[in-house]
């Protein structure tokens, strides 16, 4: 049974699992059938035991003295972060960071698919990014209605942010993926990530002056 219907799962728990996920999909390529926590947690940079407290919040995925198979630990950790069905997305903001998120194909190649973009720019609305077209923002509540999308991607100023994030949760959407610099209010069935980037520049800049002050 997965526990997680049961236990509530933290937010830092969630956060490491995609980089299970990747590790595991590195190791599919490499034709690597099982591994153990340990020789996991050598790869990732966590203790094995983190990593089986971990994925005990799921239930028990590997075998005492087998390991892990990784080509079913990668599709069950899919599973758990819904990534086994496909995403349909919206991107407001057809600036440079707008632009960039719409033309990494990655998204798409993962079951993330940028349906529109929206834009309040005139000389914005109308191009194509990627052979997506740009629409006037707005048309933004009625595309989302009329195409059941699931997500939003905002990518404005931080003035316009909150109207956009309020269209979007009116409209229907079910999650939104914020990166304007400011943190945003959205209903409860809506999940929201905010992206700060600044603060991870800072975060960065903390470590760089403390690995100094060791020299």
């Amino acid at each position: 049974m997965n526990k997680s219907t049961k236990t509530k799962i933290s937010n830092a728990v969630i956060k490491r699992l995609p980089r299970y996920r990747r590790y595991l999909k590195e190791l599919q390529r490499k034709g690597v059938d099982k591994i153990s926590s340990g020789e996991l947690g050598v790869l990732i940079g966590y203790t094995a035991s983190q990593i089986r407290q971990d994925l005990n919040n799921f239930g028990g995925f590997g075998q005492q003295g087998y390991g892990y198979n990784v080509n079913s630990l990668y599709n069950e950790i899919s599973a758990i972060l819904g990534l086994d069905k496909a995403y349909k997305i919206v991107i407001i903001g057809a600036g440079n960071l707008g632009q960039a998120i719409a033309n990494y194909t990655s998204y798409f190649k993962a079951g993330f698919v940028v349906c529109g973009i929206f834009e309040v720019n005139p000389r914005l609305i109308g191009l194509k990014i990627n052979d997506i077209e740009v629409m006037d923002y707005e048309k933004l509540v009625s595309y989302v209605e009329e195409n059941q999308i699931d997500m939003g991607i905002i990518c404005t100023y931080k003035d316009s942010a909150q109207d956009v994030a309020d269209k979007l949760s009116f409209a229907g959407v079910k999650g939104i993926w914020n990166f304007a610099p400011v943190d945003i209010e959205v209903p409860e069935r809506v999940a929201l990530e905010n992206v700060h980037l600044s603060d991870s520049l800072h975060s960065l800049a903390y470590y760089i002056n403390k690995n100094q002050k060791k020299e």
